[in-house]
Protein backbone atom coordinates (compact mmCIF):
# COMPACT_ATOMS: atom_id res chain seq x y z
CA UNK A 1 0.00 0.00 0.00
CA UNK A 2 1.28 3.33 -0.71
CA UNK A 3 1.82 5.51 2.00
CA UNK A 4 1.09 9.24 1.84
CA UNK A 5 3.48 11.72 3.22
CA UNK A 6 2.77 14.75 1.08
CA UNK A 7 0.84 17.08 3.28
CA UNK A 8 -2.61 18.51 1.62
CA UNK A 9 -1.25 21.85 1.29
CA UNK A 10 1.87 20.70 -0.97
CA UNK A 11 -0.02 18.98 -3.12
CA UNK A 12 -2.53 21.65 -3.06
CA UNK A 13 0.31 24.13 -4.42
CA UNK A 14 1.56 21.40 -7.01
CA UNK A 15 -2.10 21.32 -8.35
CA UNK A 16 -2.16 25.22 -8.91
CA UNK A 17 0.93 24.89 -10.38
CA UNK A 18 0.47 22.72 -13.26
CA UNK A 19 -3.06 24.28 -13.66
CA UNK A 20 -1.37 27.65 -14.08
CA UNK A 21 1.31 25.70 -17.17
CA UNK A 22 -1.60 24.20 -18.71
CA UNK A 23 -3.34 27.46 -18.98
CA UNK A 24 -0.06 29.14 -20.82
CA UNK A 25 0.19 25.48 -22.85
CA UNK A 26 3.47 25.67 -21.30
CA UNK A 27 4.82 21.83 -21.06
CA UNK A 28 8.15 22.80 -19.91
CA UNK A 29 6.50 24.30 -16.54
CA UNK A 30 4.14 21.77 -15.94
CA UNK A 31 6.89 19.03 -16.47
CA UNK A 32 8.66 20.81 -13.74
CA UNK A 33 5.73 21.47 -11.32
CA UNK A 34 5.21 17.45 -11.75
CA UNK A 35 9.03 16.52 -11.43
CA UNK A 36 9.55 18.92 -8.56
CA UNK A 37 7.02 17.17 -6.59
CA UNK A 38 8.42 13.96 -6.90
CA UNK A 39 12.06 15.28 -6.48
CA UNK A 40 10.42 16.80 -3.04
CA UNK A 41 9.40 13.55 -1.71
CA UNK A 42 6.21 13.15 -3.30
CA UNK A 43 5.32 9.20 -4.48
CA UNK A 44 4.81 9.05 -8.01
CA UNK A 45 1.54 7.72 -7.04
CA UNK A 46 0.30 10.79 -5.68
CA UNK A 47 1.16 12.68 -8.26
CA UNK A 48 -0.26 10.99 -10.80
CA UNK A 49 -3.80 10.75 -9.19
CA UNK A 50 -3.73 13.42 -6.66
CA UNK A 51 -1.77 15.96 -8.82
CA UNK A 52 -2.56 14.90 -12.64
CA UNK A 53 -5.41 12.99 -12.21
CA UNK A 54 -7.12 15.65 -9.79
CA UNK A 55 -6.11 18.90 -12.26
CA UNK A 56 -7.98 16.59 -15.04
CA UNK A 57 -11.26 16.69 -13.42
CA UNK A 58 -10.75 20.27 -13.35
CA UNK A 59 -10.03 21.12 -16.70
CA UNK A 60 -13.11 18.81 -17.28
CA UNK A 61 -15.31 20.86 -14.98
CA UNK A 62 -13.64 24.34 -16.34
CA UNK A 63 -15.16 23.18 -20.07
CA UNK A 64 -18.59 22.38 -18.66
CA UNK A 65 -18.98 26.18 -17.09
CA UNK A 66 -17.50 27.35 -20.26
CA UNK A 67 -14.26 28.87 -18.96
CA UNK A 68 -12.15 26.97 -21.13
CA UNK A 69 -12.92 25.96 -24.88
CA UNK A 70 -12.77 22.41 -26.53
CA UNK A 71 -9.22 23.56 -27.90
CA UNK A 72 -8.09 24.30 -24.89
CA UNK A 73 -9.61 21.28 -22.68
CA UNK A 74 -7.52 19.05 -25.85
CA UNK A 75 -4.40 21.00 -25.67
CA UNK A 76 -4.32 21.14 -21.57
CA UNK A 77 -5.17 17.29 -22.14
CA UNK A 78 -2.59 16.58 -24.82
CA UNK A 79 0.11 18.06 -21.77
CA UNK A 80 -1.03 15.95 -19.22
CA UNK A 81 -0.44 12.87 -21.82
CA UNK A 82 2.74 13.90 -22.53
CA UNK A 83 4.05 14.97 -18.96
CA UNK A 84 2.81 11.51 -17.67
CA UNK A 85 4.89 9.52 -20.43
CA UNK A 86 8.02 11.80 -19.12
CA UNK A 87 7.58 11.01 -15.46
CA UNK A 88 7.43 7.31 -16.10
CA UNK A 89 10.33 7.74 -18.47
CA UNK A 90 12.33 8.90 -15.18
CA UNK A 91 10.56 6.70 -12.60
CA UNK A 92 12.92 3.63 -11.60
CA UNK A 93 10.67 0.54 -12.61
CA UNK A 94 9.40 -1.20 -9.92
CA UNK A 95 9.95 -5.14 -8.88
CA UNK A 96 7.67 -7.39 -10.53
CA UNK A 97 4.76 -9.20 -9.00
CA UNK A 98 4.30 -12.47 -10.12
CA UNK A 99 1.01 -15.05 -9.15
CA UNK A 100 1.16 -18.30 -7.54
CA UNK A 101 -0.39 -19.80 -10.48
CA UNK A 102 -2.97 -19.08 -13.03
CA UNK A 103 -6.01 -17.67 -11.96
CA UNK A 104 -4.34 -17.99 -8.38
CA UNK A 105 -7.00 -16.10 -5.65
CA UNK A 106 -4.71 -14.24 -3.02
CA UNK A 107 -2.09 -13.24 -5.32
CA UNK A 108 -1.22 -10.02 -7.97
CA UNK A 109 -1.90 -11.22 -11.90
CA UNK A 110 1.56 -10.73 -13.58
CA UNK A 111 0.72 -9.58 -17.00
CA UNK A 112 -3.05 -6.76 -17.38
CA UNK A 113 -4.28 -5.29 -20.25
CA UNK A 114 -5.28 -1.84 -20.15
CA UNK A 115 -7.34 -0.51 -22.69
CA UNK A 116 -10.62 1.92 -23.64
CA UNK A 117 -13.17 0.16 -25.15
CA UNK A 118 -14.12 0.92 -29.30
CA UNK A 119 -15.13 4.12 -29.70
CA UNK A 120 -13.86 5.51 -26.40
CA UNK A 121 -11.14 8.16 -27.01
CA UNK A 122 -10.84 9.49 -23.49
CA UNK A 123 -7.95 7.81 -22.40
CA UNK A 124 -6.12 9.82 -19.72
CA UNK A 125 -8.04 7.51 -17.23
CA UNK A 126 -6.74 4.33 -18.31
CA UNK A 127 -3.50 5.65 -18.70
CA UNK A 128 -3.33 6.93 -15.04
CA UNK A 129 -4.13 3.31 -14.32
CA UNK A 130 -1.70 1.76 -16.57
CA UNK A 131 1.42 3.68 -15.12
CA UNK A 132 -0.07 2.82 -11.35
CA UNK A 133 -0.51 -0.90 -11.87
CA UNK A 134 3.32 -0.82 -13.30
CA UNK A 135 4.12 1.30 -9.93
CA UNK A 136 2.77 -1.24 -8.10
CA UNK A 137 4.80 -4.14 -10.15
CA UNK A 138 2.46 -5.22 -12.69
CA UNK A 139 3.27 -5.76 -15.85
CA UNK A 140 1.42 -3.66 -17.98
CA UNK A 141 0.51 -3.78 -21.86
CA UNK A 142 -1.43 -0.46 -22.25
CA UNK A 143 -3.35 -0.39 -25.59
CA UNK A 144 -4.51 3.65 -25.05
CA UNK A 145 -8.26 5.04 -27.01
CA UNK A 146 -10.18 3.12 -29.09
CA UNK A 147 -9.61 -0.25 -29.03
CA UNK A 148 -11.92 -2.31 -31.52
CA UNK A 149 -12.63 -5.93 -29.81
CA UNK A 150 -11.23 -7.97 -32.38
CA UNK A 151 -8.30 -6.03 -31.63
CA UNK A 152 -7.97 -6.06 -28.55
CA UNK A 153 -9.01 -10.47 -28.75
CA UNK A 154 -6.14 -10.97 -31.39
CA UNK A 155 -3.55 -9.13 -28.95
CA UNK A 156 -4.94 -11.22 -25.68
CA UNK A 157 -4.10 -14.08 -28.09
CA UNK A 158 -0.83 -12.86 -28.55
CA UNK A 159 0.04 -11.92 -25.33
CA UNK A 160 -1.47 -14.23 -22.58
CA UNK A 161 -2.99 -11.53 -20.48
CA UNK A 162 -3.98 -12.70 -16.97
CA UNK A 163 -6.50 -9.93 -16.89
CA UNK A 164 -8.27 -7.35 -18.58
CA UNK A 165 -8.52 -3.67 -17.80
CA UNK A 166 -11.79 -1.59 -19.66
CA UNK A 167 -11.71 2.03 -19.82
CA UNK A 168 -15.19 3.73 -20.51
CA UNK A 169 -15.77 7.68 -19.85
CA UNK A 170 -18.58 7.31 -22.00
CA UNK A 171 -22.45 5.70 -20.93
CA UNK A 172 -23.65 5.39 -24.42
CA UNK A 173 -20.06 3.03 -25.16
CA UNK A 174 -21.90 0.28 -22.59
CA UNK A 175 -23.36 -1.70 -25.19
CA UNK A 176 -19.88 -2.03 -26.87
CA UNK A 177 -18.43 -2.11 -23.78
CA UNK A 178 -20.58 -5.41 -22.94
CA UNK A 179 -19.72 -6.81 -26.20
CA UNK A 180 -15.96 -6.81 -25.06
CA UNK A 181 -16.50 -7.42 -21.61
CA UNK A 182 -18.35 -11.23 -23.37
CA UNK A 183 -15.68 -11.78 -25.68
CA UNK A 184 -12.68 -11.44 -23.60
CA UNK A 185 -14.36 -13.56 -20.96
CA UNK A 186 -15.76 -16.28 -24.11
CA UNK A 187 -11.13 -16.84 -24.17
CA UNK A 188 -11.33 -17.59 -20.39
CA UNK A 189 -9.44 -13.98 -19.30
CA UNK A 190 -11.52 -12.12 -16.32
CA UNK A 191 -12.48 -8.24 -17.16
CA UNK A 192 -12.14 -5.13 -14.39
CA UNK A 193 -13.97 -2.20 -15.75
CA UNK A 194 -13.48 1.31 -14.97
CA UNK A 195 -14.85 4.44 -15.88
CA UNK A 196 -17.82 7.12 -15.36
CA UNK A 197 -19.62 5.09 -18.07
CA UNK A 198 -19.87 2.14 -15.57
CA UNK A 199 -21.80 4.53 -13.11
CA UNK A 200 -20.68 5.96 -9.68
CA UNK A 201 -21.16 2.75 -7.98
CA UNK A 202 -20.39 0.42 -10.93
CA UNK A 203 -23.95 -0.73 -11.30
CA UNK A 204 -23.45 -1.02 -14.91
CA UNK A 205 -20.46 -3.19 -14.25
CA UNK A 206 -23.08 -5.52 -12.96
CA UNK A 207 -24.96 -5.43 -15.17
CA UNK A 208 -22.99 -6.24 -18.07
CA UNK A 209 -21.53 -8.90 -16.26
CA UNK A 210 -18.01 -7.49 -15.61
CA UNK A 211 -15.90 -9.62 -12.60
CA UNK A 212 -14.94 -6.51 -11.28
CA UNK A 213 -15.04 -3.18 -11.08
CA UNK A 214 -13.69 -0.65 -9.07
CA UNK A 215 -14.07 3.22 -8.42
CA UNK A 216 -10.64 4.96 -9.04
CA UNK A 217 -6.88 3.40 -10.10
CA UNK A 218 -6.01 2.83 -5.89
CA UNK A 219 -9.20 0.73 -5.79
CA UNK A 220 -8.31 -0.98 -9.49
CA UNK A 221 -4.61 -2.05 -7.68
CA UNK A 222 -6.21 -3.20 -4.78
CA UNK A 223 -8.43 -5.33 -6.58
CA UNK A 224 -6.00 -6.81 -8.91
CA UNK A 225 -3.92 -7.62 -6.51
CA UNK A 226 -6.08 -9.85 -4.73
CA UNK A 227 -6.68 -11.51 -8.07
CA UNK A 228 -9.65 -12.42 -9.83
CA UNK A 229 -11.21 -15.75 -10.79
CA UNK A 230 -11.28 -16.40 -14.31
CA UNK A 231 -15.35 -16.90 -15.72
CA UNK A 232 -16.19 -20.67 -16.30
CA UNK A 233 -16.57 -20.72 -19.42
CA UNK A 234 -18.26 -18.57 -22.34
CA UNK A 235 -21.30 -16.46 -22.02
CA UNK A 236 -24.26 -16.96 -25.13
CA UNK A 237 -24.42 -13.73 -26.15
CA UNK A 238 -24.58 -9.55 -25.51
CA UNK A 239 -28.08 -9.60 -24.46
CA UNK A 240 -27.35 -12.42 -21.26
CA UNK A 241 -28.76 -11.10 -18.13
CA UNK A 242 -30.87 -8.62 -20.27
CA UNK A 243 -34.07 -9.55 -20.87
CA UNK A 244 -35.35 -6.20 -21.45
CA UNK A 245 -33.25 -6.45 -24.96
CA UNK A 246 -36.08 -9.02 -26.45
CA UNK A 247 -38.16 -6.20 -27.03
CA UNK A 248 -35.99 -4.76 -29.67
CA UNK A 249 -36.37 -0.81 -28.68
CA UNK A 250 -32.84 -0.37 -28.12
CA UNK A 251 -31.96 -2.07 -31.81
CA UNK A 252 -34.62 -0.19 -33.33
CA UNK A 253 -33.52 3.47 -31.62
CA UNK A 254 -29.86 2.61 -32.95
CA UNK A 255 -30.68 1.47 -36.26
CA UNK A 256 -32.77 4.88 -37.28
CA UNK A 257 -30.56 6.63 -35.19
CA UNK A 258 -29.90 9.25 -38.52
CA UNK A 259 -33.43 9.40 -39.42
CA UNK A 260 -34.50 10.36 -35.64
CA UNK A 261 -31.89 13.15 -35.54
CA UNK A 262 -32.93 14.65 -39.09
CA UNK A 263 -37.06 14.73 -38.15
CA UNK A 264 -36.24 16.07 -34.90
CA UNK A 265 -33.99 18.72 -36.35
CA UNK A 266 -36.56 20.03 -38.90
CA UNK A 267 -39.38 19.76 -36.38
CA UNK A 268 -37.21 22.03 -33.97
CA UNK A 269 -37.00 24.46 -36.87
CA UNK A 270 -40.57 24.47 -37.03
CA UNK A 271 -41.18 25.22 -33.38
CA UNK A 272 -38.68 27.49 -32.95
CA UNK A 273 -38.56 30.29 -35.28
CA UNK A 274 -35.53 31.76 -34.09
CA UNK A 275 -33.64 29.05 -35.64
CA UNK A 276 -34.33 30.51 -39.15
CA UNK A 277 -31.15 32.46 -38.55
CA UNK A 278 -28.91 30.11 -37.20
CA UNK A 279 -25.60 29.49 -39.32
CA UNK A 280 -24.70 26.47 -40.50
CA UNK A 281 -22.01 26.24 -37.22
CA UNK A 282 -25.37 26.45 -35.11
CA UNK A 283 -26.97 23.58 -37.22
CA UNK A 284 -24.53 21.72 -37.12
CA UNK A 285 -24.18 21.91 -33.36
CA UNK A 286 -27.79 21.69 -32.62
CA UNK A 287 -27.84 18.53 -34.89
CA UNK A 288 -24.73 17.12 -33.04
CA UNK A 289 -27.05 18.01 -29.83
CA UNK A 290 -29.63 16.24 -30.88
CA UNK A 291 -27.93 12.92 -31.76
CA UNK A 292 -26.34 12.74 -28.12
CA UNK A 293 -29.96 12.82 -26.90
CA UNK A 294 -30.78 9.91 -29.15
CA UNK A 295 -27.69 8.13 -28.43
CA UNK A 296 -27.94 8.33 -24.51
CA UNK A 297 -31.51 7.19 -24.93
CA UNK A 298 -30.91 4.39 -26.86
CA UNK A 299 -27.97 3.61 -23.45
CA UNK A 300 -30.83 4.20 -21.24
CA UNK A 301 -33.01 1.85 -23.31
CA UNK A 302 -30.03 -0.71 -23.40
CA UNK A 303 -29.56 -0.83 -19.42
CA UNK A 304 -33.20 -0.29 -19.00
CA UNK A 305 -32.73 2.77 -16.20
CA UNK A 306 -34.03 6.10 -16.87
CA UNK A 307 -31.54 7.52 -14.69
CA UNK A 308 -28.97 7.13 -17.60
CA UNK A 309 -30.96 9.10 -19.51
CA UNK A 310 -32.55 12.00 -17.20
CA UNK A 311 -28.50 12.38 -15.56
CA UNK A 312 -27.41 13.35 -18.84
CA UNK A 313 -29.88 15.59 -20.44
CA UNK A 314 -29.85 17.55 -16.50
CA UNK A 315 -26.09 17.70 -17.06
CA UNK A 316 -26.41 18.89 -20.32
CA UNK A 317 -29.12 21.20 -19.46
CA UNK A 318 -26.73 22.91 -16.95
CA UNK A 319 -23.87 23.25 -19.65
CA UNK A 320 -26.26 25.11 -22.13
CA UNK A 321 -27.42 27.27 -19.00
CA UNK A 322 -24.23 28.31 -18.55
CA UNK A 323 -23.74 29.01 -22.04
CA UNK A 324 -27.16 31.48 -22.02
CA UNK A 325 -29.10 28.08 -23.59
CA UNK A 326 -32.78 27.67 -22.93
CA UNK A 327 -33.55 24.04 -21.06
CA UNK A 328 -37.06 24.18 -23.47
CA UNK A 329 -35.60 23.28 -26.55
CA UNK A 330 -34.45 20.13 -24.82
CA UNK A 331 -37.92 19.90 -23.75
CA UNK A 332 -39.05 20.10 -27.43
CA UNK A 333 -36.46 17.58 -28.70
CA UNK A 334 -38.11 15.23 -26.15
CA UNK A 335 -41.67 15.87 -27.51
CA UNK A 336 -40.39 15.24 -30.73
CA UNK A 337 -38.33 12.04 -29.94
CA UNK A 338 -41.59 11.12 -28.19
CA UNK A 339 -44.29 11.59 -31.14
CA UNK A 340 -42.01 9.82 -33.55
CA UNK A 341 -41.61 6.50 -30.83
CA UNK A 342 -45.28 6.38 -30.10
CA UNK A 343 -45.44 2.67 -30.30
CA UNK A 344 -42.23 2.13 -27.56
CA UNK A 345 -43.62 1.96 -23.99
CA UNK A 346 -39.65 1.73 -22.37
CA UNK A 347 -38.95 4.27 -24.74
CA UNK A 348 -42.27 6.90 -23.68
CA UNK A 349 -41.20 6.02 -19.81
CA UNK A 350 -37.58 7.26 -20.31
CA UNK A 351 -38.20 10.38 -22.51
CA UNK A 352 -41.20 11.38 -19.86
CA UNK A 353 -38.67 11.09 -16.99
CA UNK A 354 -36.48 13.20 -18.65
CA UNK A 355 -38.64 15.86 -19.41
CA UNK A 356 -39.55 15.72 -15.26
CA UNK A 357 -36.09 16.20 -14.65
CA UNK A 358 -35.85 18.64 -17.07
CA UNK A 359 -38.77 20.51 -15.57
CA UNK A 360 -36.63 21.09 -12.55
CA UNK A 361 -33.86 22.85 -14.35
CA UNK A 362 -33.43 26.59 -14.07
CA UNK A 363 -35.49 28.20 -17.00
CA UNK A 364 -33.20 30.05 -19.20
CA UNK A 365 -33.76 33.16 -21.91
CA UNK A 366 -33.04 32.48 -25.24
CA UNK A 367 -33.92 31.00 -28.27
CA UNK A 368 -32.83 27.82 -29.51
CA UNK A 369 -30.24 25.09 -28.63
CA UNK A 370 -27.43 27.51 -30.08
CA UNK A 371 -28.62 30.95 -29.82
Amino acid sequence: MTTHTTTTSGLAATRERLWAALGERDEEAAAAAVFDACDAGTPVEEVLLDVIGSVQARIGRAWAADRISVAQEHAATAIQDRVIAALARRTPPSPRTRPAGPGAGGTAPQRVTVACVDGEWHALPARLLAEVLSGRGFLVDYLGAHVPTPHLIAHLHQTGADVVALSSSLPVRLPTAHAAVTAVQAIGIPVIVGGAAFGPDGRYARLLGADGWAPDARAAASLLAGGLRRPEGARTGPDQGLPHLLDQEYTLVTRTRAQLTRDVLEGLEAKVPGMAAYTEEQRERTAEDIAHIVDFLAASLYTDDAELFTGFLTWTAEVLRVRGVPSGALVAALDLLSDAQHDFPRAQTHLAAGRRALARVPAQQASGLHA
